[in-house]
């Protein structure tokens, strides 16, 4: 779990970083990092949906996983629950922002990718099996804890501090993985993976819409997606 905390520790001191400096920046910058980050998140979503969709063993997969997740998203109001969150912090601020969709944002391309997935999955293999994955899991998760301490920095210095809630969420994210792999035994299966890339793919450009205020498309009421595949395949596991 070492990779792990590393990598949590490099979003708090990258959030922290951007939050500092961030009332240094002027408005027409921020505007310009806003752009910058919703093309950023287009591509990148993009590219990890596309990237994976041919190697779907369950191609149809993914559309259930996002009706699914927002059917569950709306019937619990993930979003409402945040807009109202947002005014709040707007009113204790007293000022007009997106820090909760920031946060969001930031979270699903923390979490989202092969890195962050399957670095703790051979942190999980390594000690109970004695396979020589130690030293490959901490590579993913320290290239990833690189990326995030530039990502990071970035979207603190656009949302604010709020930015920081993103660490323990990136820790339970990759610990449910190391779980996971630790209580099979043999890892967790690249389909897996390959769905949640897909799904996740597809949130982060719709975040990237967001940003952009081409299309709010209610990332929020979408995130329950996520859980789908991972149900799936511990169900297909479990019956095998």
């Amino acid at each position: 779990m070492l990779g792990t905390i590393v990598n949590t520790a490099t979003i708090i001191i990258g959030s922290a970083f951007g939050a500092i400096v961030r009332e240094g920046i002027g408005d027409r910058y921020k505007g310009a990092m806003f752009n910058a980050l919703g093309l950023a998140c287009l591509v990148l979503g993009a590219d990890a949906a596309l990237r994976n969709m041919a190697k779907s063993e369950y191609p149809v997969l993914f559309i259930l996983s996002l009706a699914i997740g927002a059917v569950i998203g709306t019937w619990m109001d993930l979003s409402g629950k945040i807009d109202r969150l947002n005014a709040k912090l707007n009113r204790r601020q007293g000022k007009d922002s997106n820090a909760v969709q920031g946060l969001v944002t930031g979270i699903l391309l923390y979490c989202i990718g092969t890195f962050a997935i399957v670095g703790p999955v051979l942190s999980a293999l390594s000690p109970s099996h004695g396979w020589d994955f130690g030293e490959q899991a901490n590579t993913f998760l320290y290239t990833n804890a690189t990326l995030d301490l530039v990502t990071s920095a970035v979207l603190s210095a656009s949302f604010g501090w709020i930015m920081l809630m993103a660490a323990p969420v990136l820790f339970l994210w990759q610990g449910m993985f190391y779980a996971i792999a630790w209580f099979f035994g043999d890892g967790m299966p690249e389909p897996m993976r390959c769905e949640l890339s897909i799904v996740g793919g597809v949130l982060i450009v719709s975040s990237g819409l967001g940003i952009l205020g081409i299309k709010d498309c209610k990332t929020v009421n979408l995130l329950p997606s996520l859980l789908v595949p991972v149900v799936f395949y511990i169900c297909l596991m479990v019956v095998k």
